[in-house]
């Protein structure tokens, strides 16, 4: 019976094992979480709109009926494409190996701070359920250690807030603070005046959201200044210190940062020892799979595809639309059918929400704005989450919220410090938007 082995469990891997169900093959998907994660709403578990349990699923529990599947719980450290195994650890350091016929991976990216990670000391960035909780505990921690602050500066620099980077993630997050900070909290506290709270979104871009037309990313921009957040456009990120962030030359003050303004794939370049594009990903053919190699698919934003001379974009539809292809073009290869025709992703549109009751839409030659889209991109979020379970839940959650006001789940969790004493870091990069 053939073996395949499925690398990572997000959109892609998932939709691709999905896909396999009913495949005459043994089935291996590894992933170092255990959990399944839809990443678009991570910023709501940031914002306290959501709690993790929301927005993620156990891939055992989403696989549970495929009884041709099996789960492991790992980090891959390297695959050997000649002898054709795949080398992966756990948490307890043990290594273990397992053999294919044929290899499907859809590792996703990690954050990137362009070569100075010791920004991340300063500035969490927000890729996982951690980085989310992460964050959430900053901005929570801030505002209690305002509270208590005699000095009226530091109690300024603790309700400042600077998010690095303009794209989908730093607009949505930068809107959902706002939010937060200017409605939600503004009856809880008694010491500090939250009006007074300022939130700024910078970007070495020329405008927010700048994969959208023009007047889409200018209405986004009105809509964060109605918000009340400082948009700084045109300017890199010269310094990140505890102190805060050098931005064009002027020095912002800020106890609270976060990076929203790149990513990077996965090494599989590095394991697989073939062709990347500058970015480091892999570059595939129209079929998904990498030259030379039939036995090796590579999806998402791990692969480097272009298609009518662009680059597909790193969105979750590209992924689960690469997922369900080569799950299908796997199938029929087992049963001796002929190939499907070469890949082609269908375009379904952008979005990107600027708080309640706001969102940019564009598909094709549609471009709407306002409450409109809102209600458009709640219902396709709510139908893309993995279980009926964590579709109900979130949309009462949001129902309850939109209507009453309060946010979901506001516990501090673990203390995180605000910042550590270190020397500063400075060194000019190029803040890049969000895909």
């Amino acid at each position: 019976m053939k073996k395949i082995v499925i690398i990572g469990a997000g959109f892609g891997g998932l939709a691709a094992a999905k896909a396999l169900r009913h495949a005459n093959a043994e089935i291996c998907v590894i992933d170092r979480a255990n959990h399944n994660l839809f990443q678009p709403l991570l910023y709501q578990v940031a914002t306290t709109v959501l709690s993790p349990a929301q927005i993620a699923s156990p891939i055992r529990q989403l696989l549970k009926n495929q009884r041709n599947t099996t789960v492991f719980l790992g980090e891959v450290t390297g695959i050997n494409k000649d002898a054709k195994f795949v080398y992966f650890s756990n948490e307890d350091c043990k290594d273990s190996s397992v053999e294919y016929d044929t290899l499907i991976i859809a590792t996703g990216v990690t954050h990137s701070y362009f070569g100075h990670d010791e920004f991340a000391e300063f500035a969490p960035a927000l890729k996982g359920l951690a980085d989310a909780v992460r964050i959430r505990n900053r901005v929570l921690s801030a505002f209690e250690r305002a509270e208590a602050e005699e000095g009226p500066i530091v109690r300024q620099d603790l309700t400042t807030i600077v998010l690095v980077g303009a794209g989908p993630t730093g607009v949505e997050l930068a809107a959902a603070l706002a939010v937060l900070v200017h409605t939600k909290l503004k009856t809880e506290f008694r010491r500090i005046d939250l009006a007074k709270t300022r939130i700024v979104l910078v970007d070495m871009a020329p405008r927010v959201l700048g994969t959208f037309a023009s007047e889409l990313s200018d209405s986004a921009k009105h809509r964060l200044e109605r918000l009340g957040v400082e948009v700084r456009l045109g300017h890199s990120v010269d310094k990140i210190d505890r102190d805060g962030v050098v931005v064009g030359g002027e020095h912002i003050p800020s106890k609270v940062v976060i990076w929203t303004a790149g990513v990077t794939p996965s090494p599989a370049g590095k394991w697989l020892n073939v062709d990347t594009d500058r970015a480091g990903r892999v570059r595939i053919q129209n079929d998904l799979t990498v030259p030379g190699h039939p036995d090796i698919y590579v999806l998402g934003d791990t692969a480097s595809l272009e298609q009518d001379g662009k680059p597909l974009p790193g969105v979750a539809q590209v992924a689960i639309q690469q997922g369900q292809y080569a799950g299908r073009r796997i199938a029929r290869s087992l049963l001796a059918k002929p190939s499907p025709k070469p890949f082609r992703y269908f375009d379904k549109g952008n979005m990107a929400v600027i708080g309640a009751g706001f969102a940019i839409l564009q598909a094709g030659r549609v471009r709407l704005s306002g409450l409109g889209a809102w209600l458009a991109w709640t219902g396709i979020h709510i139908h893309f989450l993995s279980t009926t379970s964590l579709r109900l839940s979130v949309l009462l959650q949001w129902i309850w919220s939109f209507v009453t006001g309060q946010t979901g789940v506001r516990i501090i969790m673990d203390h995180v410090p605000i910042s550590k004493p270190s020397k500063s870091v400075e060194a000019p990069i190029i803040s890049e938007r969000m895909k």
